[in-house]
């Protein structure tokens, strides 16, 4: 009979190797579970996602490990699992972190370990986000109403262009035809309310547009995802031929980095205050806030730049204020005018201070000062 605690030790000390001491499928710190057909470590969301694949899964600290299982962790382990599963991963393909939502971790999991697309073998038919076109329906919510109906999409990485259209009858030409340039792709399930929400902004004259659309597949909606990635890093070698893979593939797709409702007063600082829906888009130091929070269009935007170029950000309680439920305050100020907002409790204000003070504290990119110049608040 297997000596319990002797395994348990083992295990214990496979866990503590730098190559296992992360999760296999998202590098969360202080993996515990093993899915033991596959010989790797993963943390507690993921061995549910294992789970719910019916892939077999141990714990770690509470479950009895025989002999023969240990021996096959031991001499597997997640190293060795990459080096088979994810050999021929794309550049532009996405990796799920610990945070990131149940159908990039599910989908994941699916394509290393089931569909096999990253072992680098040629696939027939070709996987479709690696064909540089892909089209298919997807449900859109409407510009000024709350209903979502199915469109037809196409992405074409040749023309680098996303196209949507509003009828089944194409001949009647698309709703809009979107560059690859400022797309940018970012899963939104809970502000959806659908589990592959997925959330597409893009700029359009002079507003930022947004598009929030879903599909019934988890697997169609993160290939969309994916084949959208693919578009954006072909477009991003050709604009920027020099640039490595390092620099570029960050500049994709991006999350943002804070979002949530505040309050917000005019420019005197006596004008009511009202409840907006605030995006912070670090990457492009900008601050977008809506009147809710699936808003197609923005009401207003505020560049945040550095401390050395007239900004700043601090905790504040305003004065004169008018119609403000909330007593949490954050100031930012730039060069122009101070914003006033208000949030709702101290924890969502020190969460907006340290995301805003994370941007300004940031050095400005060539690119930033360009993007500073075309803004008028």
């Amino acid at each position: 009979m297997a000596n319990r605690e002797q395994n348990k030790k083992i295990l214990l000390e496979l866990v503590k190797l730098p190559d296992n001491s992360m999760c296999a499928d998202c590098g969360a710190s202080d993996p515990d579970w093993g899915p033991y057909k596959l010989g790797v470590f993963v943390c507690l969301n993921c061995s549910d996602v294992h789970r719910s694949l019916s892939s077999h899964v141990k714990s770690i600290k509470l479950d009895f490990w025989d002999d023969e299982l240990v021996e096959f962790m031991k001499s597997n382990g997640n190293a060795s699992a990459q080096a088979l599963y994810e050999k021929a991963v794309p550049p532009y393909y996405y990796r799920p972190r610990e945070n990131d939502s149940v159908v990039l971790r599910e989908q994941w999991i699916l394509a290393k370990y089931e569909r096999l697309e990253f072992k680098g073998e040629t696939k027939y038919p070709p996987i479709p986000y690696t064909t540089g076109f892909y089209e298919g329906w997807l449900w859109k919510k409407g510009k000024e109403n709350t209903q979502f109906l199915k469109r037809k999409f196409v992405l074409s990485e040749r023309q680098f262009t996303l196209t949507y259209y509003n009828k089944e009858n194409e001949s009647k030409g698309p709703k809009a035809v979107i560059s690859i340039k400022d797309l940018n792709a970012t899963f939104q399930p809970e502000k959806i309310g659908h589990p592959h929400g997925l959330q597409l902004t893009y700029q359009d004259a002079d507003h930022t547009r947004n598009l929030y659309v879903y599909h019934e597949s988890p697997e169609e909606i993160v290939t969309w995802y994916n084949a959208i990635r693919a578009a954006r890093y072909a477009y991003l070698k050709t604009a920027y031929p020099t640039g490595s893979d390092e620099e570029l593939i960050p500049k994709i797709t991006r999350n943002y980095l804070k979002e949530g409702y505040m309050e917000k007063t005019g420019p005197l600082q006596k004008e009511p205050f009202k409840k907006r829906w605030f995006i912070l888009d670090s990457q492009n130091r900008k601050l977008f806030y809506f009147k809710g929070q699936l808003d197609a269009e923005e009401l207003g935007v505020i560049f945040i730049g550095t401390e050395s170029n007239g900004y700043s950000v601090k905790a504040c309680i305003p004065k004169n204020a008018r119609g403000n439920k909330w007593k949490c305050g954050v100031m930012v100020e730039t060069p122009e005018r101070q914003f006033v907002f208000m949030c709702e409790q101290e924890r969502e204000q020190r969460e907006w201070l340290d995301a805003l003070r994370q941007v300004v504290s940031r050095p400005m990119a060539p690119q930033d000062y360009a993007i500073e110049a075309n803004l008028h608040y």
